[in-house]
């Protein structure tokens, strides 16, 4: 089946209550989606930490991204990217309220 979108389109006008996460694709081992950020952080006193590879890419907005065991946050724009290895903690410490932050992601099976 053919699909389209935008992933520009149908964003929050001001901050929402939480942040926003659309799956855009899934298949076996993979799955895209598109998350919405308005504010939204991660809490200080926890980190993601997933089982799987994630490359993800700031389309609109930005936000800084702390890695486990750096001393700086990374500052990500529009159109930065970045791949994140399976087990890599890292946590989001700020997104651009508005316009909103838009980010691609891509997780995948681990590689090896």
């Amino acid at each position: 089946m053919l699909k389209t979108g935008n992933l520009l389109s149908g964003l929050p006008e001001g901050r929402a209550k939480e942040e926003i996460f659309e799956t855009l694709e899934i298949a076996p081992g993979m799955r895209i989606e598109r998350i919405v950020s308005t504010g939204q952080v991660t809490a200080d006193d926890d980190w993601y930490d997933q089982d799987e590879d994630e490359w993800v890419m700031v389309l609109a907005g930005s936000a800084r991204l702390l890695i486990a065991g750096e001393d700086k946050e990374r500052q990500l724009g529009a159109g930065d990217w970045i791949h994140l290895p399976a087990h890599c903690r890292h946590r989001v410490t700020w997104t651009q309220e508005d316009p909103p932050t838009v980010w691609l992601a891509v997780h995948y099976e681990a590689s090896e």
